[in-house]
């Protein structure tokens, strides 16, 4: 009975552990930008995190079906960290779809092709390819396959065929817009899948214990759809933790030009009242451009620039970047508007 305890105790610490990993590589994931291409870091995240997590849930749903824990030859020699073999274990042994949306979810786990390559690759990664440069370096005869290299192969389809985002990425100014997008929809496709896992806590019929255990889940678990791959995760890594935050609390003087200074053009704009995706969290901002050039953006009395022009010349955060704005949901109709305020006649 004792050992029986420790062993649930070490399961419900499992899983915290692989939902702490999987929001922490989601963050790091969003953090990739020109600037930073350090692929490994949010790949070593994920792909623990969903080993991790894809073996808790085999635990519960042996739990269920056979009344006690699995083997460790379960793991060790038959399923491994293969990621694509673990999924399959789990909708071919545990996986319940006794409602719409759950079957819904097991035909996006089956046969969703771009699920499985992204799936293929974290496993890849987890298993050897983690270690491929070395093993290029030390001469290894099959030493594995690049994921990094195939990774950016497949957030590359997203844009090729595709003039806007092509002819965007050939700006410097809307660069990392396009590159947000992608991630977006890459992130969209893994929370879908993680939802998946978290729904059969509750909705499913993995157990009483998973029941037990699903507040572990609850954030996934409860996700909409429309709120799928625009969550902003980076707040929980330590590189934005650490950023030198300037947002601008907005001034008397501020408002002095916002008013009188013929240079400063302003416009309110509201969700409710704009006709397009809604790029910000705050359902109303206000736009402005000064001097024709400089776009800004106030939220709730801060400034935050729209244009990188903006972010430059005041030292102020970009809005995307101060998570003000959603990832992969773009600001550029703003940053037009503005200008267009810009050349509007005194």
């Amino acid at each position: 009975m004792k050992d029986e305890v420790v062993r649930k105790i070490s399961l419900i610490e499992e899983l915290d552990t692989s939902i702490k990993l999987i929001k922490l590589g989601f963050g790091e994931y969003q953090n990739l930008d020109m600037a930073n291409d350090f692929y490994y870091l949010p790949f070593q995240l994920i792909s623990s995190g969903f080993e991790r997590l894809m073996k808790c849930y085999i635990c519960l749903g042996h739990i269920e079906k056979e009344g006690d824990f699995p083997r460790p030859e379960l793991f060790r020699n038959k399923l491994k960290h293969d990621l694509i073999k673990l999924k399959s274990h789990i909708t071919e042994n545990y996986f319940q779809e006794n409602s719409q949306a759950l079957s819904a979810d097991l035909t996006y786990l089956k046969t969703d092709k771009d699920l499985e390559k992204l799936i293929g690759l974290l496993s890849e990664f987890g298993k050897f390819a983690r270690y491929y440069n070395l093993n290029v370096v030390t001469g290894e005869i099959n030493p594995g396959i690049d994921v990094k290299a195939l990774w950016e192969e497949y957030e590359t389809s997203y844009v090729v065929g595709d003039k806007l985002l092509l002819d965007k990425l050939k700006d410097f100014e809307s660069r990392n817009e396009v590159l947000n997008l992608i991630t977006q929809k890459i992130i969209e496709k893994l929370e879908r899948f993680t939802r998946a896992l978290a729904r059969q806590f509750t909705l499913g019929k993995l157990g009483a214990l998973a029941q037990q255990y699903s507040p572990s889940v609850y954030d996934f678990l409860m996700l909409k759809n429309s709120e799928l791959g625009n969550i902003d995760y980076r707040k929980n890594t330590t590189r934005f933790v650490q950023r030198d935050h300037k947002p601008h609390k907005r001034t008397f003087k501020d408002e002095y030009n916002r008013k009188r200074n013929k240079d400063y053009k302003s416009k309110l704009i509201s969700e409710e009242k704009f006709d397009g995706e809604w790029p910000f969290y705050a359902d109303q901002v206000i736009i402005e451009c000064r001097q024709k050039y400089w776009c800004v953006v106030s939220i709730d009395n801060f400034d935050y620039a729209l244009n990188g022009a903006a972010k430059g010349r005041y030292k102020i955060e970009d809005v995307h970047e101060a998570g003000m704005a959603i990832l992969g949901k773009s600001v550029g109709p703003f940053i037009d508007m503005a200008l267009k305020l810009g050349e509007e006649n005194n």
